[in-house]
């Protein structure tokens, strides 16, 4: 094997390890899309009634979606999280200090939830369905599962190259991780365009803020990675194919 073709393979393995990992901890993370909103007295009986219905297995996405506008709201593919007072007081608050302390408490999204149907209006079951929305929520929890399985079943063709000791099947490998990056990029444009429909049904408050976390960052990251590796394990594999072909024909 010409160390051209080596090189280019240690570094297309070392890339697809690299978007492996971030696509990994962008998947189990909580930081997608995160809210920012001054913190909230914990005396008002709205407030009690938010966490409560927060916590509820039955919260409709208005109900926990207005949870996360109000209390510093993180949102993953997989878990939903606020940031509250760690008492309830049913008489007047604590003083407020600099270093008023908060907690965080998360609820996780069952798959019921994953699939179930977006309505037209935000917590109306009688609205109409909004086929759009539900499938960019699909799309956004499915393809990033597709993405990864497609990268594992990548390494194990490259680990069956090496035993070979041939650059051929990396072909496979290298059109495996282009099915990735692609996986990957639709993951985010979905997720993209989810938030903008919602916020444009379900407005911000006012002083709330939001703006897109580090797991949705390294989600972006791993979709040029993933690119990268492709080409150079294509180029490495068709590139060695055909010079091995040229040097049989002179011989």
């Amino acid at each position: 094997m010409d160390n051209r073709f080596a090189t280019a393979f240690v570094i297309a393995c070392v890339l697809s390890l690299i978007s492996t990992i971030y696509m990994a901890a962008s998947i189990g993370t909580d930081f997608w899309y995160e809210y920012r909103s001054p913190v909230q007295e914990n005396s008002s009986d709205l407030n009690k009634g938010l966490w409560t219905d927060f916590a509820s297995d039955e919260a409709d996405e208005k109900t926990y979606n207005d949870a996360l506008f109000r209390y510093n709201g993180t949102v993953g593919l997989w878990r939903r999280c606020i940031s509250i007072p760690p008492n309830t007081y049913w008489y007047n608050p604590p003083e407020r200090t600099e270093s008023f302390d908060v907690v965080t408490k998360c609820m996780s999204f069952t798959l019921n939830e994953q699939f179930m149907e977006k309505f037209v209006d935000p917590g109306n079951h009688n609205s109409g369905i909004d086929l759009l929305r539900t499938y960019l929520w699909r799309c956004q929890f499915l393809l990033p599962f597709v993405s990864l399985g497609l990268m594992c079943f990548g390494a194990l063709i490259g680990l069956c190259a090496c035993i070979c000791r041939s650059l051929y099947p990396t072909i496979a490998t290298g059109i495996l991780h282009l099915l990735a990056g692609l996986c990957t990029l639709g993951s985010v444009s979905c997720y993209v365009a989810g938030i903008e429909l919602l916020h444009q049904k379900l407005e911000l408050p006012e002083n709330v803020t939001g703006e897109f976390g580090w797991s949705f960052c390294l989600a972006c990251v791993s979709a040029p990675l993933q690119f990268m590796a492709s080409a150079l394990f294509i180029w490495a594999a068709h590139t060695n194919r055909k010079e091995y072909t040229l040097m049989k024909r002179r011989h």
